[in-house]
């Protein structure tokens, strides 16, 4: 069935959609107000959290197919939108509604001299064309120059735009990153862009439900990027596809709001088609009084539903998978997916150490790595750091980083880029005096933007050249053509530009 076919298809539910979903509250409104949200109908049965908030937003279920899907939210930005924009035109067509979608450049912006025009050709049309096709649909944009700019999954949930029990879109992988947020949400391509523009709705098939739990104390030095990273080398890159995968465990609940995003936004490199973590008291407090966060009473209903998003107790998973934190430590890739992942103190694995099937790929990967099997990854000398990116461009990844290199100096001869995720993070630090204590260091504090994450604008790392990364992908030439990039955490990224080489944070910690 074509696109145009479908749009038509699904539009015929939208009224229907409405209808469905107000009843939703209705009912879920009533139950919270009786016995103390334990009304026995809603206990009847145990559901996980995906569960609960998939069919809450399910409009219709088509026999032997896909169900058409209710979208809360969608974001956009300047690379994958303008040919859904285009389809739209050739038809007719409005977005059916506007204010659902929030729209930023971030891809292919400069993160320096972000008030002159772009040199580069193609982000520069990139990024006028959004600005046009916002103009023209009635779309809120937060372009460049305006203080809520920034990389699409930084600003969603720092403005309250992100909220707890959504279903959640953007034309771009890692949208993963709201799950932290007790949401489904997920990456779309620019047929279903166009789609979701046009209806509100989307075509999807259920996933299968894995749930990782990571129990226990971190040790210290080990942050929510290597729990992820940990869980990836332990899956492999493809271990959790076909599943929407909900991460809980004590480890899990620790975590402020900015560390879940980290852990969620890395979901979709282990091949989830999504990531989630039950919202608690840490998310509300994270979402109140924030830009578009619910106020007075609008707060009070939201909450009393929020507070029901959770697994329960006897809700039944595909998988299942436990991990005990303290076996995690600093942890670095080596290899060419995030999937090819060790600790800081290990070495690259033997051929020995390798499945049959596997070598073809993993002596490709140490070819274009310039490593060798067995090879002691500490120690290893880096060119570039790069710390940003929809993984770990946030506040407290700044302060982070702030903290540990405060009073030192980088390495001659390595490259230092902090790249802020958002106007507001680079605002707030510089309010707190974060960019003096990184000038001082030696890193280049840099304007908001995906930066050096994907090579799409002016950053990227030279061939040949390693970089340490905190952001979600090391594939070839992901930061540039030929650029070898090693993912960790911004504390390992951080002790790399200070010594010059891989090292284990942990011997430089009080």
């Amino acid at each position: 069935m074509t696109l145009q076919c479908w749009v038509k298809h699904i539009s015929r539910y939208m009224h229907k959609a409405e209808r469905y979903m107000h009843a939703k509250k209705l009912k879920y409104s009533n139950q919270f107000n009786q016995s103390n949200h334990k009304n026995q109908r809603f206990r009847q049965m145990a559901k996980t959290l995906f569960e609960k908030i998939w069919e809450k937003h399910v409009v219709k279920e088509i026999p032997e197919g896909p169900s058409v899907l209710y979208i809360d939210r969608h974001f956009i930005h300047e690379v994958t939108s303008p040919q859904a924009f285009k389809g739209l035109s050739n038809r007719g067509q409005k977005v059916f509604r506007p204010k659902q979608v929030i729209a930023t450049a971030d891809h292919n912006v400069p993160t320096m001299d972000q008030h002159l025009p772009i040199k580069e050709e193609l982000s520069r049309i990139q990024v006028q064309t959004l600005r046009d096709n916002c103009d023209a649909f009635g779309i809120e944009l937060y372009g460049l120059g305006h203080p809520y700019q920034g990389i699409v999954h930084v600003i969603g949930p720092e403005l309250g735009i992100t909220q707890p029990g959504q279903t959640i879109v953007c034309g771009d992988s890692h949208t993963s990153t709201h799950g932290a947020f007790g949401n489904i949400a997920f990456g779309i391509g620019t047929s279903e862009v166009e789609m979701v523009l046009a209806t509100q709705c989307l075509m999807q098939s259920k996933p299968k439900l894995m749930r990782i739990n990571v129990d226990g104390q971190l040790k210290n030095g080990v942050v929510s990027k290597d729990i992820v990273l940990y869980i990836i080398s332990l899956l492999t890159a493809s271990g959790a596809t076909g599943y929407a995968v909900e991460f809980a465990g004590s480890a899990i609940r620790a975590l402020s709001m900015e560390a879940r995003m980290t852990i969620c936004n890395m979901s979709i490199e282990m091949g989830a088609r999504c990531g989630m973590i039950a919202p608690d008291e840490t998310t509300f407090a994270y979402i109140h009084g924030r830009e578009f966060a619910p106020k007075g009473e609008e707060w009070n209903k939201k909450l009393a539903y929020w507070k029901t998003l959770f697994s329960d107790t006897d809700a039944k998973f595909d998988k299942e998978i436990n991990i005990k934190a303290e076996d995690i430590e600093p942890m670095i890739t080596y290899g060419t997916n995030p999937g090819m992942g060790i600790g800081v103190s290990g070495h690259v694995p033997a051929l020995s150490e390798v499945e049959e099937s596997e070598k073809p790929s993993f002596e490709k990967s140490l070819h274009y790595m310039d490593l060798q099997p067995g090879e002691n990854i500490k120690g290893k000398k880096i060119d570039y750091v790069f710390i940003g990116s929809c993984t770990n461009s946030r506040i407290e990844d700044l302060r982070m980083v702030a903290e540990f290199v405060k009073g030192k100096h980088k390495a001659d001869g390595v490259v230092a880029w902090i790249v802020p995720g958002s106007k507001q993070v680079e605002a707030q630090a510089k309010l707190e005096g974060i960019d003096k204590v990184l000038e001082t260091a030696g890193f280049q504090l840099r304007q908001p933007g995906c930066s050096a994450c994907l090579g799409m604008n002016e950053d990227k790392i030279p061939a040949g050249k390693y970089c340490i990364s905190t952001s979600n992908r090391n594939f070839e030439g992901r930061q540039g053509p030929n650029a070898r990039t090693m993912l960790a955490s911004p504390l390992t990224a951080a002790l790399a530009a200070i010594t010059g080489q891989v090292g284990d944070v942990r011997e430089f910690l009080n």
